[in-house]
């Protein structure tokens, strides 16, 4: 897997105090995030769009999420090989690469309106975005101080949560928006509303390919693993198994929890915000409203920076996670106006979740940490699996009373901040 090497001092800035500057590659870093983050929210975007042209079941356009999620399964393995093998910079350029192409199969999945060419695209893209989050997000957490860490990543990924907000509401307009326009009889109509998709996506492309072509030209510096186990020399071959970390093996469980989850929450919110009962608003009114929902992330990931430089992470995390099982409780025993924004306020707690278990779980690995990031990308499978779930559940009981499924997720949260997360010793 993605292995952390020594320093290497020629691309490395020193700072006043003689330590390293990590200032400039982690802005390079940031837009990284950004962009995973946009894509990642038009998803929520698609489904509603999709679900309309191809008249879907809950389950069935769920699979948007399933085929994009679901890479993450599949490649993070193999990621985490080729950015071992290549390094950290080729490996993010061949990841950018990838998801522009993914992008670019949008124009002829959205030209044949096949729902199938659409699945396919999705994958692609997905793929390398997945190469992109296992060497973006380990990095991110050992470029600097360790005890830093949670901070750092929380950070960075507020700048994926300021994508994640600006997506939906650019694809409202230019996706939910145009669709509606669209005219002529249900066979023109239909595939007149899905090519609303194909400029979007073409300029998505032309930004990965941009991006690609600026890390070719930069340097990222290397940045060596500083737990006991690397100090002391022991070779990775000696150490325990990656899988015999426990706070390692239930942050895996805690990131399929969590991804799950706030995938669902955020895939639903578009339809959920249009039902009647609810709030009964037009599709292209609630993607707009769908962007407080990530807002609210982006806003509390500025916060949580802040305030895990003074609190343990585990609290903070038991906290934020115990709102959001109020939160949905709320909704679900109330409906109307006050369900809706009580499932949009969600976003504010979801906030650092991701990072902060992220970091927590890879804590103490050492020459183990690659390994880690691999298992725990792999976990980002739950975006694929519990949106399915729910889809199931909302099929047959509705929407509102389907949001049980994303609370039980948040209750093992609760689980992992309050004591999952706390190393034990581990068996050789």
């Amino acid at each position: 897997m993605a292995s952390i090497s020594s320093p290497s001092p020629a691309r490395t800035t020193a700072s006043e105090s003689g330590s390293p500057s990590y200032t400039a590659p982690l802005i390079v870093l940031t837009s990284l995030f950004f962009m995973w983050g946009l894509i990642t929210s038009l998803n929520d975007i698609l489904i509603p769009h999709l679900k309309s042209i191809f008249t879907l079941s809950y389950v069935q356009v769920m699979l948007i999420q399933f085929c994009f999620f679901g890479a993450y399964l599949v490649m993070s393995f193999p990621s985490g090989y080729l950015v071992e093998r290549f390094g950290y910079r080729h490996g993010i350029i061949i990841g950018l690469s990838t998801a522009g192409v993914g992008c670019l199969m949008f124009y002829p999945a959205a030209g044949m309106a096949s729902y199938a060419f659409f699945l396919g695209a999705l994958f692609v893209l997905a793929s390398g975005i997945t190469l992109l989050q296992v060497a973006a997000n380990p990095y991110v957490a050992v470029l600097g101080r360790s005890e830093t860490a949670s901070s750092r990543l929380n950070l960075t990924q507020a700048f994926n949560s300021l994508g994640t907000t600006i997506g939906p509401f650019v694809g409202s307009m230019l996706i939910l928006t145009a669709a509606s326009a669209a005219g002529g009889g249900d066979a023109a109509r239909a595939v007149d509303e899905a090519r609303t998709v194909q400029m979007p996506y073409l300029g998505l492309a032309a930004a990965l390919f941009l991006i690609a072509l600026a890390f070719s030209q930069f340097h990222l510096p290397s940045i060596a693993a500083t737990t006991e186990s690397a100090e002391s020399g022991v070779a990775p071959a000696d150490l325990p198994s990656v899988w015999s970390f426990r706070h390692l093996v239930l942050g895996a469980v805690g990131i399929f929890m969590y991804v799950g989850a706030e995938v669902s929450i955020g895939s639903f919110l578009v339809n959920f915000m249009a039902r009647p009962e609810i709030a009964g608003l037009s599709e292209s009114a609630a993607g707009k409203y769908l962007s407080l929902y990530w807002g609210g992330a982006m806003i509390g990931r500025f916060i949580g920076a802040a305030v895990l430089r003074k609190v343990k992470p585990g609290y903070v995390l038991a906290f934020n996670a115990a709102m959001v099982v109020l939160l949905l409780a709320l909704a679900m025993a109330s409906g109307g106006m006050l369900a809706m924004w009580a499932v949009i306020a969600i976003g504010l707690f979801n906030s650092i979740m991701f990072p902060t278990i992220f970091t927590l779980a890879i804590d103490g690995l050492g020459p183990r940490t690659g390994e880690g990031s691999g298992v725990l990308c792999m976990a980002i499978v739950g975006g694929a699996l519990v949106p399915v779930l729910q889809g199931y559940v909302a099929d047959i009981t509705g929407i509102l009373p389907s949001f049980i499924i994303p609370l039980v997720c948040y209750l093992y949260i609760v689980h992992y901040g309050v004591s999952g997360h706390r190393r034990q010793a581990v068996v050789r």
